[in-house]
């Protein structure tokens, strides 16, 4: 369910758990993640479908790219000219592996709603 307009989200969510739900939702989608560098763009829109589904705000990309790295994420800074969001996101199998399981379950306990 999401928020109306001018209502304010009661619950608090960790930032971890949005960010691993967002690359389990990657994931699902067919999508290679582990040992892979990737474009932080690449990430982008699951991170936005992470945001809407928790019913929180948009996070600014230094306090994801700081939640992936509490994570484990290996996430190296590029420079600007290269390009729009200069980051670069490697994910171990192990990380993979529990984003799946947190993305896995969330949809298992959606469903018996």
């Amino acid at each position: 369910m999401q928020p109306k307009l001018f209502e304010v989200s009661s619950k608090i969510v960790p930032i971890e758990d949005v960010l691993l739900y967002a690359l389990g939702d990657f994931q699902s989608r067919g999508k290679v993640l582990a040992n892979r560098e990737l474009a932080f763009d690449r990430l982008r829109g699951a991170f936005l479908r992470a945001f809407a589904k928790f019913g929180i705000a948009e996070l600014p990309e230094a306090q994801i790219v700081a939640g992936l790295r509490s994570l484990g994420a290996n996430v190296v800074e590029v420079p600007n000219y290269v390009a729009k969001r200069p980051f670069r996101v490697t994910v171990d199998t192990e990380m993979g592996r529990r984003a799946s399981a947190l993305f896995k379950e969330r949809q298992d306990l959606q469903s018996r709603q």
